[in-house]
């Protein structure tokens, strides 16, 4: 991962390059031609006056002088009454001089709203980062502003790509090329139309929570008490409590999708997992924790930016995706990480007081003892998933992560990674980056040695709020079934990638996630494959998926479609390539295309994986050492699992995987 600093110092680069780099070189051109035409102008005038015995010597001279401060390059912008003639023989409309008047103007106005652009993104940035007050409103404003604006530079920019692909030929070479200004012209309008399109789009949002509600009636006693560190924290106590399966607590005034309900208000999430591995006094420090955030305004500025973050960040992604729409989209990127920082930067200070407020309400080891214990279990529980997803074999009934977490969690406080976990690991939260512990500690005024940790984490509740749940068991074994079936799914999905395949077993497996897909084509069809490509015109020959080095579709406007496929292999002149003609495909041109870069990605998944393995043997011994401290994991990993509760990432086998 790179360094943030790097990476903002890259996306701001990247933001010049695509905000100045099309209207620099239609600045420099029109200047380099009109410039050009002003020098052979006044040459041929100075040639035909010369030569010309009917004027006098001072005639020629004030003609001469006339048309030196007279240019062509100025004449579209002579306006007074006496260049009237002279400004509309040369400027005509649409005429060459008309044309690379307008568009020096254009380049030069669009330089001038990039400049203005940035400026604005960095100020509204700075503002956002100094100001927490100020924030939402900064935001607000930078996103109506760059967005908006982003839609006209795509507007710009696209007009001045097409003119530059039919006059720099035309300039230089006195030919031009209709397919350049044709291929210009489509990718410009697509541009347009997706840039328009995209800001006008309705993006939809959600904020899906994975977890059932816990009634008053069901937990008396822990809702009581939620009431009691409300008052305490001098906040007011939420509308909602959820339980899940997630490995972390927070709080949201948010609008939450829990179980196909909307819940509005206030709606604190409880960990049931967590909740068993912590007594009740220090969840107790948890649950302040969290209040203490309500009361600290942090929940409603959350509320109000958070949709509006995950709104901006669809459509900076969208505007990836369109072609010529990337001039805008680094821009878009380098606002949000300004915004970041200011929200990190933030987020520490809150949960520094946060933590002071649960120190305050409970007592201050009570708070850090929680903090080891939680970042613990998510630690572990993480390495569990990431061991049963790696194995390489299908999962067969119920994985029964919790239970593999729970018998494996005390060899794991005691093992020699243990610690070494610890110091890098965080605590989860939706919202927020936390500190570190370390630093944790220091605010709340309470140390503790890390020697000290490994007894925290396998000491034994007396008692937790689990046991004044009465449905806890029931909301549990709910959730961890819907997720180990997604897990599985996802695993499966991945396998599919994984596998060459080896056995019969798994050219099953694979075959029931790629199977061959046929494309009829006017003489014969092409078959795709996880093996290559089939095309029955080279006698049914598979072109396996190794010896192919790159592919190039290339589309014909009469149908005659080709597939360009680069081998390994050297040939007569450079790598060797075999044209496979697709004259026929017609509307399934694109099933097509999707068909064969999923294939041949998959392959290449397949291949990186296995590169990955032969290399891992070699630290074989390391790891065997360290595996000794999941022995639940590895002993008993034949039962299946699923997938996780929102959150969804792509994993080395480009299928999707929970996180824990």
């Amino acid at each position: 991962m790179s360094n943030p600093r790097t990476q903002l110092v890259r996306i701001f680069l990247l933001t010049l390059v695509s905000l100045f780099l099309i209207p620099i070189a239609t600045l420099l051109f029109t200047e380099y031609a009109l410039r050009t035409q002003d020098a052979e102008f006044i040459q041929g005038i100075e040639q035909r006056m010369g030569s010309d015995s009917s004027m006098s010597a001072a005639e020629r001279a004030d003609s001469i002088a006339y048309y030196r401060s007279h240019p062509l390059s100025g004449a579209c912008a002579a306006t007074s009454p006496e260049d009237q003639v002279y400004h509309d023989k040369v400027c005509s409309p649409y005429s060459m001089h008309w044309q690379f008047h307008y568009l020096e103007l254009t380049a030069i106005w669009t330089l001038v709203l990039g400049v203005a652009l940035l400026l604005a993104a960095l100020a509204l940035g700075a503002i956002a980062y100094a100001s927490r007050p100020l924030r939402y409103a900064a935001f607000v404003a930078g996103w109506r502003l760059v967005t908006i604006t982003s839609a006209i530079e795509v507007v710009l920019q696209s007009v001045m790509l097409v003119w530059l692909s039919f006059w720099v030929t035309a300039y230089f070479w006195n030919s031009y090329y209709v397919k350049l200004i044709a291929l210009a012209g489509i990718a410009a309008a697509a541009a347009v139309f997706f840039a328009i399109w995209t800001l006008f789009k309705r993006i939809p949002s959600g904020n899906a929570v994975e977890g059932e509600l816990i009634n008053e009636a069901d937990a008396p006693r822990l809702w009581d008490r939620i009431r009691q560190l409300a008052a305490a924290a001098k906040t007011t106590p939420p509308d909602h409590v959820v339980a899940g399966i997630d490995t972390n607590f927070f709080v949201t005034e948010a609008p939450c999708d829990v179980g196909g309900r909307t819940l509005t208000g206030r709606t604190l999430f409880v960990s049931l997992p967590l909740l068993r591995v912590l007594d009740q006094a220090e969840a107790d420090a948890v649950l302040a924790h969290e209040l203490a955030h309500l009361g600290g305004g942090d929940t409603r500025l959350s509320a109000a930016l958070g949709p509006k973050l995950q709104q901006f960040d669809r459509y900076t992604w969208q505007m990836r995706e369109g072609g010529l729409t990337i001039v805008t989209h680094y821009l878009l990127r380098l606002f949000r990480m300004i915004i970041e920082y200011a929200l990190a930067r933030d987020s520490r200070e809150r949960e520094h007081a946060a933590d002071r407020v649960a120190a305050e309400v409970t007592e201050p080891g009570a708070v850090i003892r929680a903090l080891i214990k939680i970042t613990a279990y998510a630690s572990y529980r993480n390495d569990v998933e990431n061991r049963l997803f790696a194995q390489q074999h299908q999962h067969d009934g119920a994985l029964g992560i919790a239970r593999f977490v729970a018998e494996g969690l005390p060899p794991y406080a005691r093992s020699s990674d243990f610690l070494a976990d610890m110091q890098q690991g965080g605590v989860p939260h939706p919202y927020d980056s936390h500190p570190p512990l370390s630093e944790r500690m220091r605010h709340v005024g309470h140390h503790i040695a890390e020697q000290e940790y490994g007894a925290i984490v396998t000491a034994t509740p007396a008692a937790t709020w689990v046991d004044d749940i009465e449905t806890a068991d029931a909301i549990e074994q709910r959730l961890w079934s819907e997720y180990e079936q997604r897990f599985v799914q996802d695993h499966e999905l991945s396998l599919a990638y994984r596998y060459e395949p080896a056995t019969e077993d798994e050219t099953e497996h694979v075959l029931r996630f790629f199977p061959p897909v046929s494309f009829d084509l006017k003489e014969g069809n092409i078959v795709v494959s996880y093996l290559g490509l089939t095309p029955s015109a080279n006698m049914g020959t598979t072109m396996t998926w190794d010896e192919i080095k790159g592919l190039t579709f290339k589309d014909s406007n009469f149908g005659r479609d080709t597939l360009k496929v680069t081998h390994f292999e050297k040939g007569t002149l450079g790598a060797k390539t075999t044209t496979i003609k697709l004259t026929g495909l017609a509307k399934r041109k694109d099933e097509f295309k999707a068909a064969v870069g999923q294939y041949w990605h998959r392959h290449q998944v397949m291949r990186a994986q296995q590169q990955q393995a032969a290399e891992a043997l070699v630290m074989a011994g390391a790891g065997a050492a360290s595996a000794g401290t999941a022995a639940p994991v590895t002993m008993q990993s034949e039962n299946a699992g699923g997938d996780g509760p929102a959150d969804v990432t792509a994993d080395a086998s480009g299928a999707n995987r929970p996180q824990a």
